[in-house]
């Protein structure tokens, strides 16, 4: 029995990056090569030479949402509201803290231009909410709203962009798919230049991507849902490649959830969306994705599970072991890892 426990390694904290690397492809590069097990240390840029004309890139343009807001009660009590997922026009589901003053039939004011209605609550506690608002609620949103950074980054983000990948296109994240934050424009260019494709799909990232496993047996625990989108441009490209034989090289474990996802047992894909709960652990077999560019993931997360998925279990934990060693940061804000 695979157990949460089995993915736990020591960070010291100082590891734990607080701002993200400026410019973006200086951040720190670990190679991991899964046939000989050999580990080099490079810088992001570097990414190319470890590309093959042919091989197919699959990037998530998910957009993050500035979803994190205060809202104050009739009584002037004050709350944390963070979006999860639009049901409607109005209608969403959200996180309230502290729950006790967001009961049913509760309105709350987040400015003179926003403010809710509690409508419901779900099994798991959040609050589906009717959003009351003149005009265009995605600018409202960029007046009131700020980044919904994870629990770990305690340094004020000085510019909301650098939460974004620069290939973001389709609000609806309450996270950002943290390892394309190291792509430039210019980098990507050069990619596209030696004759790699780049295919879109898309995912947008909850909230639950940092809920904690609590099971200790994993066949125990569920995944959070996830919408995700796959249009017919990004399935044939990526089944073309299946066809002749290239490399499919997700950016991201949201990349990654996407694809294995839609994939048949051969690898190809459907143009298709919906929503999408698979949790990837060991031991996998991987139907599309050939190699994987990520970020380093918290002990004990469905990320470092799925990643290890990939690499095998005791490789995965030693390659971290060598990165805490060399001072890598990890997490959002931290370097990558590229596994071949």
């Amino acid at each position: 029995m695979l157990k949460k426990s089995d993915y736990f390694y020591e960070l010291p904290e100082e590891r734990i990056a607080q701002t993200p690397a400026e410019p973006r492809d200086s951040s720190r590069l670990l190679v991991y090569d899964r046939m000989t097990g050999s580990v080099e240390h490079r810088i992001f840029r570097d990414v190319c030479e470890y590309l093959r004309p042919g091989d197919v890139l699959v990037i998530n343009n998910t957009k993050v949402l500035p979803a994190r807001m205060f809202a104050y009660t009739e009584n002037g009590g004050k709350v944390e509201v963070l979006l999860l997922k639009r049901r409607g026009i109005c209608e969403w589901e959200v996180l309230v803290r502290p729950g006790k003053k967001a009961k049913v039939g509760a309105r709350l004011v987040v400015s003179d231009e926003l403010s809710l209605t509690v409508k419901d609550r779900t099994e798991t506690g959040e609050r589906i909410v009717d959003f009351h608002f003149d005009g265009v609620f995605e600018d409202i949103l960029s007046r009131v709203g700020s980044m919904p950074l994870p629990p770990y980054i305690h340094e004020k983000l000085k510019d909301k962009d650098r939460y974004q990948t620069v290939y973001c296109k389709t609000d609806g994240s309450a996270a950002a798919p943290t390892a394309g934050l190291h792509f430039t424009r210019g980098l990507l260019e050069k990619i596209e230049g030696m004759g790699v494709q780049i295919a879109e799909v898309l995912l947008h990232v909850g909230l639950g991507t940092f809920r904690p496993v609590k099971e200790e047996d994993l066949t125990g625990h569920v995944m959070h849902s996830e919408y995700y989108c796959v249009s017919e441009e990004a399935a044939q490209t990526v089944n073309a490649a299946k066809r002749e034989g290239r490399r499919v090289i997700a950016v991201g474990t949201t990349s990654v959830r996407t694809l294995e996802t839609v994939a048949d047992e051969h690898g190809f894909l459907r143009a298709c969306s919906g929503d999408t709960s698979i949790f990837i652990y060991p031991p996998y077999k991987f139907k599309c994705v050939d190699a994987l560019i990520t970020n380093f993931h918290l002990p004990e997360s469905t990320l470092i599970m799925l990643v290890s998925a990939l690499m095998g279990r005791e490789e995965c934990l030693r390659v971290y072991k060598e990165a805490v060693e060399e001072w890598y940061l990890f997490f959002s804000f931290g370097d990558a890892m590229m596994i071949v």
